[in-house]
Order: structure tokens, then sequence, then C-alpha cells
């Protein structure tokens, strides 16, 4: 089963995925389509509120913060990381829940990104918003840095999260049942 969808321009087939017997959602994946990022980097720009850093939650939104800062001549652009690294110094740290990850994780900053957001206006973005765990937990770690979220954004917006008055996104994507019809609310 696949759900089509069309988003910044281009149309894609989204496999549809299981996360428990009665809620499936259609896989959307950035990863190795350099168009679609493009497209979607350039929508959300022409979209998105004035800024001084961008920051993302690893993995997927990786390419997309890239592409917007590269877009933008931003030379820099910030992840939260899904495990501490050897390089990091003073972590801070948050834990997530996430509809497409079966365990809570955590997410990590450093002391240099820390210290990189304090007293600027940091733009959260992901590729897609969900239940909205993952922005959470990214926007309480900008707070703990002393950054100022000035906006939150996704390409997608899924499920119930199309409701949510406080993130930007370029498109909605449906959430399914058993037999690949769209679930109601």
């Amino acid at each position: 089963m696949h759900y089509e969808i069309q988003v910044a321009g281009l149309t894609r087939q989204l496999p549809l995925c299981a996360v428990n017997e009665e809620l499936y959602i259609a896989a959307f994946v950035i990863f190795g389509d350099v168009e679609l990022t493009i497209a979607c980097a350039k929508g959300l720009n022409a979209i998105a509120p004035d800024h001084d850093v961008i920051i993302t939650a690893e993995s997927k939104g990786i390419p997309l913060v890239y592409e917007m800062a590269r877009q933008n001549r931003e030379n820099r652009y910030l992840i939260a990381r899904k495990a501490p690294k050897l390089y990091m110094r003073n972590v801070f740290s948050t834990e997530v829940t996430s509809i497409t990850t079966v365990n809570r994780q955590m997410l990590f900053i450093d002391q240099n990104d820390a210290d990189y957001m304090r007293g600027r206006r940091v733009l959260i973005v992901d590729d897609v918003i969900s239940t909205g765990e993952s922005l959470k937990a990214v926007e309480k770690l900008v707070n703990e840095a002393g950054g100022t979220v000035v906006g939150k954004m996704a390409i997608l917006a899924e499920g119930a999260a199309r409701e949510r008055e406080d993130i930007l996104f370029l498109q909605t994507l449906p959430v399914f049942n058993a037999d690949g019809t769209v679930k109601e609310n």
C-alpha cells in the first residue's frame, strides 16, 4: 500500500508502514532524494521567520537543514544528537518519544552549541511533525541553552498536527487504518 503526496511541486509515492495493528503511517524519507530536499528547503525558506540559526533533531532533518542553510548562505546549523559524541563537552540532554521509534530516545547538544544559541533567534526544523514530541525536546534544549525559539516548522504535518497553530508546514499527511484508508479523527 502506498499514499501519493504532492509537496513542494513534486509527487512521491510513500509506502504505508504499521505503527501498530490499528495505525499506519506513510513513510516520508528525504534521505537520498536530492530533488525533494532542495524543493522542500526552498519552500520552507519562503515561509520561515527571521532567525539566526536552525536546529534539527538527528537524523532525517539533517539534509533539510543543511540545504536550508546553504540556500540562505548561512554558515552554521545545529543538530540535537541521539547520543553524545567524544568531541562533545558539557552535554545538555532531554528525553523524547517519537511515533516512529519504539523506545524512548535522548537528544543531546554540547556547550559549544549552547554557547552559539545563547541570545540568538533559533528556528526548529524537522521533516515531519506528528506528535510533536521531538519538537518539544529540541525546544527544551534551545531554552536551556538560552536561545529564543522564533519558529517551529516541518515539511509535513501528520495527523492531528495539521491543527496546530504553533507550527509552519508545507503540506499535511494523513494517518491510516490497516486497510490503507485514511483514519478519521
